[in-house]
């Protein structure tokens, strides 16, 4: 096979490598572009989440308050009619986004081995309302006359950590997240073929995904040892 066959046999291929890294360049930029704000939002809000613990750092903008709320006669006998209930009585602009029922159980505090029936702890209803600004946490155990009211109001760094853990939103905001989600694994495999279709310098790209892989790893497993 002569100089100019052989070239003229690799050029299909080359041809098609290239279509196949403009796309891949070209995606790579739609899908960064649908989550710039996205991607911003959950970068500032996670390296406060991150430091968080560490750091000690607080919400600078966070109040609560705590009130207890009388119970209509006759009380609610369900969590879903308490639910019905407390969306009027608290002016909720939309249901219960959270129910939680804790069934009775024995006090933790009794005896074991004693004589008789342990005394018993009632059951106890918890309903979130509100979104990502404001959250208000009822706490109920059956048989009071009133429950706990807990009303939570942030301000914009409290509002966008709540954005990012999801905390009261609802499902169309967590199939949003999912497609961010998506989009940053995409984002890693298209970065990465885009490196190695266009970097000569493979071997150094690749010592340097081991040392991030390594040190990734180590990191992790650094806690289940502790």
């Amino acid at each position: 096979m002569t100089t100019s066959e052989a070239a003229a046999f690799r050029q299909p291929a080359i041809n098609r490598r290239l279509t196949f890294v403009r796309w891949v360049r070209k995606t790579h930029g739609w899908f960064g572009l649908w989550g710039a704000v996205l991607g911003l939002m959950m970068g500032f809000s996670g390296v406060w989440l991150n430091h968080r613990a560490t750091l000690k750092l607080e919400l600078p903008d966070q109040q609560q308050r705590t009130a207890q709320l009388a119970l209509p006669e006759p009380r609610p006998a369900t969590i879903d009619a308490m639910a019905a209930w407390l969306q009027g009585a608290l002016k909720a602009d939309r249901p219960a986004n959270n129910m939680r029922v804790e069934r009775s159980r024995p006090v933790a505090w009794a005896e074991r081995g004693g004589e008789g029936r342990p005394p018993m702890q009632p059951e106890r209803w918890t309903l979130n309302f509100g979104g990502p600004n404001k959250v208000i946490q009822v706490e109920y155990w059956v048989g009071n006359r009133a429950a706990s009211v807990r009303t939570t109001e942030n301000g914009f760094v409290a509002t966008l950590t709540n954005l990012h853990k999801g905390t009261t939103m609802p499902v169309p905001w967590i199939l949003l997240i999912d497609t961010m989600a998506g989009s940053l694994i995409f984002l890693s495999i298209s970065g990465a073929i885009l490196w190695w279709e266009t970097n000569r310098r493979r071997r150094l790209g690749l010592a340097i995904f081991g040392v991030s892989v390594v040190t990734v790893a180590a990191l992790a497993l650094v806690p289940l040892q502790s």
